[in-house]
């Protein structure tokens, strides 16, 4: 499957759980807000020595990271990107837009940003083969890494899960074969976080 028709699927998967629940944790396929903000608080390792650094974030829902940011003191300029222009028209709703802030629907951003992040967005792949959407995912990771000048992070449900809560219409990643992917592309800066009690991992890569 092309990564158009795949994109397509995951637009409207989106726009529609926003349509079911509204711009809330569930509206983005979380359980909740606090797991919600413990998958927010690992990408503070990567950026929260330079609270002016400027941040895109790749599959940004209805705008959440960004209260989060502010709310821990980060005041650089923030652009959200995502497939579903409907999640990008809640984003606008409850945030606005300004010099410090800016909504753009879309699933490859045009220019870059200090840091780079996204957040749950390869985790539901649907009805779509394994093989295809962990090509898609290897895509999507490298499309963070041309969008983040400094570095970038993300994270995936991780393959370490019990086998028996794992779920068919997701998609659960090898940490070691990621981080191996990272390290071969990217450099040597980079961390794997899967300590931090959900079945996933945060991986954080630092250009240079």
């Amino acid at each position: 499957m092309s990564d158009d028709a795949i994109l397509q699927r995951v637009g409207r998967y989106y726009a529609g759980r926003l349509a079911e629940h509204g711009p809330g944790p569930r509206g983005v396929d979380w359980n909740g807000e606090e797991s919600q903000h413990l998958r927010h608080a690992q990408f503070l390792r990567l950026i929260e020595a330079d609270p002016a650094a400027s941040i895109l974030d790749l599959g940004c829902g209805y705008g959440d990271f960004l209260a989060f940011l502010r709310s821990r003191g980060h005041a650089g300029a923030y652009a959200g990107w995502d497939v579903a222009p409907e999640m990008i028209a809640a984003a606008r709703d409850l945030h606005g837009e300004g010099t410090d802030r800016a909504w753009h629907a879309g699933a490859v951003p045009d220019t870059a940003c200090d840091y780079a992040i996204a957040s749950g967005v390869l985790n539901v792949k649907g009805e779509v083969a394994e093989a295809d959407w962990a090509a898609y995912a290897d895509g999507v990771i490298d499309v963070l890494a041309r969008s983040g000048r400094r570095g970038f992070g993300f994270n995936v449900l991780s393959l370490s899960s019990d086998p028996e809560k794992r779920q068919p219409h997701l998609f659960y990643a090898d940490p070691a074969r990621t981080l191996r992917y990272c390290l071969d592309r990217y450099g040597r800066h980079v961390a794997l976080l899967q300590d931090y009690g959900l079945w996933e991992f945060t991986l954080l890569v630092r250009h240079g």
